[in-house]
């Protein structure tokens, strides 16, 4: 894994750098009368400086480039940090297509406003995004095609260097995991890429491969995985990472990640085109194994982390799950099957249900569901996470806080309300049964489409028994990433974002 390393630097005219890209609110004034002389006779005669990345010849500067690349307006009350994001991405690319390998990257001109308290270190992790290559092209193709090997932080300390290159190694392999087509990240792959991403690291990992043993401790997870035993390749995987903290526990985070590394709908196929992109249905785990890479690398203290991968392949076949069947599970609940294609909630349940039961003895929990889950989340908010939060994590702010962080960190979400409709929702039509897994209609066009998969998530995982009006409340948020995990929305090309990961680590770890 070779992302572009953050140096700290204090030299405009770094000896390591080959470039200088500049981030500006205004480019007619980059705060530095060295910047000004050299972009000046090319604002003379170009007036699309003002509006794009631009590439300029200056004799000067490191490797005589010097990148400028303008944010557009930031003092609405609609914008946000998200425009120095975008700006480095595009900077970035303009840099690499000159050939630069070492730019030192600076942000100028922007506005005193709590908003862009974090600009510098977002350029960085925007400039890391638009680098990030799929790792089957970078396996067929070579490491080359990711030829920018550091970026230089104009005023950037060692401390905030240290902190991003964990952020950015997090976001990285999230994006791998994300990213890869479905055999290269096949569920047995899907475990190795972990297995070797925690090597040596402060974080354990456990893989579960027995499919008995997933049948018995799993029955949900298992019902998913039932079609696809007749390939070995793809049999499922649980990957487990804990990570403990060398000093006293204060907190303790506890995460379950839908990894469904294919998602045909089951027998409710896909059709009509709407299963490309489906490699990408395992971007849950993905974030979550990101965070714990972060987490690994940086090694906050106090925090302790659970982190459950539900890694699966839900395919199609004589022996696949169908609507109307009943399977019992993990809490001991007879779960009525709605439709095969609402499969990335049995695949969590009954990890959430064993985390909820951990998550008793531990210090401060808190637990998480992530995942790219329903077709409404993306349709109800756009490029942005839902987090739907039950009554201990609303009464704790916690969904609220982690937005918060993430306005600053371009990473956005939506808060959602769970309410009696959803529970409504879910609830058993006949005695048969206790619980239903969904409706037979998408997602997208279902009221509340979005909201209602946590109660139900709630109640097959047991924290509807651990509400605010219980004796042991436990704090519990759905993030569903299903508009955040991509680009554009584009699932079939867009590069992924690591969603959430960015939140999750300035919230707790820094």
């Amino acid at each position: 894994m070779s992302f572009p390393l953050a140096l700290p630097c204090n030299d405009l005219f770094n000896q390591h750098a080959d470039a200088v890209i500049v981030i500006a609110a205004d480019v007619n004034n980059l705060h530095d009368e060295r910047l000004n002389k050299a972009l000046a006779p090319y604002l003379a005669v170009d007036a699309r400086i003002a509006n794009k990345a631009t590439l300029v010849l200056a004799q000067e500067f490191p490797g005589k480039r010097l990148i400028v690349s303008p944010t557009g307006p930031l003092n609405r009350d609609y914008d946000d940090v998200r425009r120095v994001f975008d700006a480095a991405k595009a900077a970035i690319n303009e840099a690499k297509a000159a050939g630069s390998q070492a730019p030192t990257l600076v942000v100028c001109g922007m506005p005193e406003d709590a908003r862009y308290q974090n600009a510098l270190e977002v350029a960085y992790l925007g400039a890391c995004q638009a680098l990030w290559q799929p790792l089957e092209a970078r396996e067929y193709r070579g490491e080359s095609i990711e030829p920018v090997k550091q970026i230089s932080l104009l005023g950037a300390t060692e401390a905030q260097c240290k902190q991003l290159n964990a952020l950015a190694a997090g976001q990285y392999a999230a994006r791998d995991l994300c990213g890869t087509e479905p055999e290269r990240m096949a569920p047995p792959r899907f475990a190795d890429y972990c297995v070797e991403l925690f090597e040596g690291t402060s974080v354990s990992v456990e893989v579960v491969s027995d499919i008995n043993s997933i049948e018995q401790q799993y029955p949900m997870l298992g019902t998913v995985a039932r079609a696809s035993y007749a390939v070995e390749r793809h049999h499922p995987r649980v990957v487990k990472l804990v990570y403990t903290p060398s000093d006293e526990v204060t907190r303790t985070l506890m995460f379950v990640g839908k990894g469904l590394v294919y998602d045909t709908g089951g027998a409710d196929l896909k059709v009509g085109g709407f299963m490309a992109g489906m490699s990408r249905d395992k971007g849950g785990a993905a974030s979550v194994a990101g965070f714990m890479k972060a987490v690994a690398d940086y090694q906050p203290s106090g925090v302790k982390v659970i982190a459950y991968l539900a890694v699966v392949r839900n395919s199609i076949g004589s022996d696949c799950f169908v609507p109307d069947e009943i399977i019992t599970c993990r809490e001991g609940l007879k779960v009525r099957i709605g439709n095969t294609d609402a499969e990335g909630r049995l695949a969590m349940g009954d990890l959430l249900s064993e985390m909820k039961d951990m998550a008793k003895s531990e210090v401060n929990p808190t637990l998480f569901t992530v995942a790219t889950l329903t077709g409404h989340a993306a349709r109800a908010v756009g490029p942005y996470s839902a987090y739907v939060e039950n009554g201990p994590a609303r009464e704790a702010k916690v969904s609220r806080q982690l937005a918060d962080f993430g306005d600053l960190w371009a990473d956005g979400a939506e808060l959602s309300r769970s309410r009696r409709e959803d529970y409504d929702f879910v609830k058993p039509r006949t005695l048969a049964d206790d619980v239903l897994s969904s409706n037979n209609a998408p997602s997208a066009i279902t009221a509340r489409g979005h909201q209602f998969p946590m109660a139900f998530l709630a109640i097959v995982g047991g924290l509807d028994k651990h509400g605010c009006d219980s004796q042991l409340p436990l704090p519990y948020v759905h993030m569903d990433i299903a508009g955040s995990g991509v680009e554009g929305g584009d699932w079939q090309h867009g590069k992924p974002t690591a969603a959430t990961v960015s939140s999750l680590f300035a919230r707790y770890c820094l």
